[in-house]
């Protein structure tokens, strides 16, 4: 599992009518992430705001992208468009909803809270694809909680849980509920 990337604004830039296109909105992909308890990540729009308190934070999982691209038949999105704060290699972000988890990059793990979906909005259709708002259902990432503070790297990532969980108390039964090969799936459920 890994860090690829993080995407910071100061300010939203999907405001309004998709038609009306994007705001302008300076938006960073520094290479660390200060995250604050309580607070979010240092720097980025949603920090600070009691309204976002419990989704201060979104992770998304790079896979997702690719395969709503791949289903377009399109080239791959750039990941800053669907702007979430984290986007990871290996990790099914979406099993993450619902519980604490700690995220260690290298500088000691950040407790943080998987809270609920991050749904896609109209916006996906026109900065990303037509057709791609609805494919992101169910996989567009997870809102958290910053509940620890501390420092996020773009490299490796390791993912543990605070406590264990009684439904998955060894370590394989949880490297089974973290599945690398489910982050492009997502929860969405898709008649055939």
């Amino acid at each position: 599992m890994q860090i690829v990337r993080f995407v910071l604004s100061s300010r939203h830039a999907y405001e309004g009518r998709p038609s009306d296109g994007p705001t302008p909105a300076e938006t960073w992909s520094p290479e660390a992430i200060e995250l604050r308890a309580g607070h979010g990540v240092v720097g980025d729009r949603y920090a600070g705001h009691r309204a976002h308190r419990d989704a201060a934070l979104t992770i998304i999982a790079a896979e997702a992208l690719e395969a709503v691209a791949a289903e377009l038949g399109v080239p791959p999105f750039d990941p800053a468009l669907a702007r979430r704060t984290v986007v990871t290699r290996g990790l099914d972000v979406e099993r993450l909803r619902g519980t604490d988890v700690l995220l260690d990059s290298g500088d000691g793990p950040v407790l943080l809270g998987g809270r609920r979906p991050a749904a896609p909005c109209g916006w996906m259709d026109e900065v990303l694809a037509p057709g791609a708002h609805p494919l992101l259902r169910g996989r567009a990432g997870v809102r958290f909680a910053v509940l620890g503070s501390g420092i996020l790297r773009v490299g490796p990532l390791s993912v543990t849980y605070p406590e264990r969980d009684t439904l998955f108390p060894d370590d394989e039964l949880l490297a089974a509920r973290l599945d690398p090969a489910r982050a492009a799936v997502g929860t969405r459920r898709r008649q055939a």
